[in-house]
């Protein structure tokens, strides 16, 4: 199903260690293993830094209850340390690329606030282990107002 609106632009991280380096097909198949009918996420930031398409962007994606209709998810592989715990241990270049992808979808999505999957309402998880809206104070061109339904 076609998404019709794009508020949010949602930062994700897998939730694995450092040493495990996984992709697009691991997250589809975790996300079938589920029931559902493929990978939530609109693209896949690898260790290396290589972007990957997940669900195709105009679909409605299956990443944050009550948005998917209304947002794109961009995950991010990694986001715990050696011992499970929430980390922001990403790589130097998914620093970059997550800028650069962000950066496009923001031009493509002019309204659409930039946000981390915790800072929904309701939302426990610390995904992407990081506060994205401090890590865009930083970034010309990007902002990230809070969600607030």
């Amino acid at each position: 199903m076609l998404r019709r609106s794009t508020n949010w632009i949602v930062v994700h991280c897998a939730a694995t260690r450092p040493s495990q380096d996984i992709g697009r097909a691991e997250i589809d198949k975790w996300h079938k293993a589920r029931g559902w009918s493929g990978i939530g996420y609109h693209y896949v930031i690898r260790r290396d830094g290589s972007v990957e398409v997940g669900r195709p962007v105009a679909e409605i994606g299956a990443h944050v209850e009550g948005h998917n209709s209304d947002s794109v998810g961009v995950c991010l592989v990694g986001g715990l340390d050696r011992d499970g715990q929430p980390a922001p241990e990403y790589t130097a270049a998914q620093w970059s690329s997550l800028h650069g992808l962000l950066v496009g979808l923001h031009a493509h999505y002019p309204a659409a606030a930039i946000v981390g999957h915790r800072d929904f309402p309701g939302v426990t998880k610390a995904c992407p282990s990081f506060d994205v809206s401090a890590w865009l104070i930083d970034k010309e061109g990007l902002s990230a107002p809070s969600p607030t339904t």
